[in-house]
């Protein structure tokens, strides 16, 4: 007996000593977590898997080289793992925790998860089916696991219930005792991942900023995969918490039947071709995706001054929506969207897919061949600095030349009509390209939950400067404890996580300094 128990032992110690790697291979390394398993069943030292796997999370994982996005992956491995070698969860808590916590202390935390979830290869890395996300894998685990149980509950009989209830055992010392007993607890993995975020609502807002960047960057107005998506959601967090949602896709989708109809009305209107040779652009080329603005999250606007042209096509199309959807109105948001130019030169043909302002700049080119830095600007509607990062696109693809003008702030560009007219004295940036593309990536056409939660948080900025100044200085707990006794109008009902982000941009802004977890004014 002692020496079957020295191989299993020296066996679990092997199995232990690779647990890391073992579960970054999971699936694939299931044989190995089965042998784990059986050793521990026979040692009972489960505490030094514990001990040991969050010493090697802590070296090897939990650290500033690691992604947030590596993170999760793990973390989802090692549950779907320690859910093998323990299907009731009680050493998952242990092992746990400490992911947990660390990740609350990143601040792309729920961006990521948001995308992990809903992304086509965010599940993807469990052995799913190629481009499902983890919710949909996440479905399926649940659907499995509640016909095993139905299966377990509906076949047992009394005898076998009679064996089961001699082979009780208690839980393990390691097992919290506030959740309850082994044989009632239950796995799940997308309780584990909002748990570390703190609420569902959270979880809901950044998918709902997301969905809404995402609706509109697209070209045409394919959502099936969101519809499924949003189902998905729907059977996790209730319908009502995802009814926003669910009204943006059907804007979508009633975009799309009001697109046609518009359309349709204005080819047969009488005077239509005479309209569309003045316009010079045809109405077949706008497809305009028309949201109820009420149900989405705030949307980004700039100022921008359009050509005549299209100016008059969204003109017609705003008219005919009118008289289609009355008493509903168009308010164009001109600097949102995607705009695909063909430009002709002597000696080339170039295509682009590019935003409206890129749009709008070089479109003022057909009036006149050079325009000042300063003229376009004013022409376009927007300042001089951002007209200069924008038409960094243009100079670094060849389309226009940069050079410098009579004033050293204002400089003066020309469209390239043929190569061999390019200026050798003509600033040409070659890394403005890179910079350009950083920059449009960067550019969100939806507000971020963070932007939006400061906005909504800067009501209580007066309060709490006004119980800093009276009461001295404050922990967090009772900031928060305070503005929910006294704050009435508007209401406070804000998470100790929210409160805690909106005191750091206090902190960033020198508005209020923090000492040994205590906020006090700024001197």
């Amino acid at each position: 007996m002692r020496l079957e128990y020295f191989a299993y032992e020296t066996l679990q110690d092997l199995r232990i000593g690779k647990l890391f790697e073992i579960i970054v291979d999971y699936p694939e390394s299931s044989p190995a977590i089965e042998d784990l398993k059986q050793c521990l069943e026979y040692t009972g030292q489960h505490s030094k898997l514990v001990d040991s796997f969050i010493s090697s999370l802590r070296y090897r994982l939990l650290t500033a080289g690691a992604s947030t996005n590596d993170i999760l992956h793990q973390y989802v491995s090692t549950i779907k793992a320690l859910r093998s070698i323990d299907p009731t969860g009680v050493f998952l808590e242990a092992v746990g925790e400490p992911i947990r916590d660390y990740l609350r202390g990143r601040k792309d935390t729920i961006k990521c998860i948001v995308t992990m979830l809903t992304d086509g290869s965010g599940g993807n890395t469990s052995g799913g089916n190629a481009g499902d996300n983890l919710l949909e894998e996440l479905n399926r685990d649940a659907e499995n696991q509640e016909n095993a149980d139905y299966d377990d509950h509906t076949n047992i009989d009394e005898k076998q219930a009679w064996l089961n209830s001699e082979s009780w055992e208690p839980d393990p010392v390691e097992a919290d005792p506030l959740k309850g007993s082994r044989s009632r607890r239950k796995i799940d993995i997308l309780g584990l991942m909002v748990s570390i975020i703190g609420s569902k609502d959270q979880l809901v807002n950044e998918y709902r900023v997301m969905l809404a960047e995402k609706l509109l960057s697209k070209s045409d107005f394919d959502i099936d995969s969101d519809i499924r998506t949003l189902e998905l959601l729907k059977i996790h967090f209730g319908e009502s918490s995802m009814q926003k949602c669910e009204i943006m896709l059907n804007d979508l989708i009633d975009s799309k039947r009001t697109n046609s109809n518009i359309k349709t009305s204005l080819l047969n209107a009488p005077g239509t071709v005479a309209g569309q040779e003045e316009a010079e652009i045809s109405h077949d080329v706008l497809d305009a995706t028309i949201i109820s603005s009420n149900f989405w999250p705030p949307i980004q606007t700039e100022d921008l001054a359009v050509p005549a042209s299209v100016d008059k096509l969204l003109s017609d199309f705003a008219q005919r929506f009118h008289q289609i959807k009355t008493p509903r109105k168009l308010l164009w948001k001109k600097n949102l969207g995607t705009v695909k130019l063909e430009l002709q030169f002597e000696d080339r043909s170039m295509q682009f897919t590019v935003v409206p302002v890129q749009a709008a700049i070089i479109m003022r080119f057909q009036e006149k061949p050079s325009w000042t830095s300063k003229a376009l600007a004013t022409e376009i509607g927007i300042p001089v600095d951002s007209l200069n990062r924008r038409i960094g696109f243009w100079t670094s693809k060849g389309v226009l030349t940069e050079s410098v003008g009579p004033d050293a702030d204002d400089h003066i560009f020309t469209i390239v009509d043929s190569m061999s007219d390019v200026n050798k004295n003509s600033i040409v940036n070659e890394s403005c390209e890179a910079f350009q593309m950083n920059e449009d990536e960067g550019e969100s056409s939806v507000a971020s939950v963070e932007e939006q939660l400061k906005k909504e948080m800067t009501v209580y900025e007066k309060f709490i400067i006004g119980m800093l100044t009276n009461f001295g200085n404050m922990t967090l707990d009772k900031i928060h404890n305070t503005l929910k006794m006294f704050c009435a109008e508007p209401s406070y009902d804000k998470s100790l996580q929210q409160l805690q982000s909106f005191l750091s941009g206090l902190v960033s802004d020198e508005k209020l300094e923090m000492r040994d977890g205590l906020y006090l004014l700024k001197k």
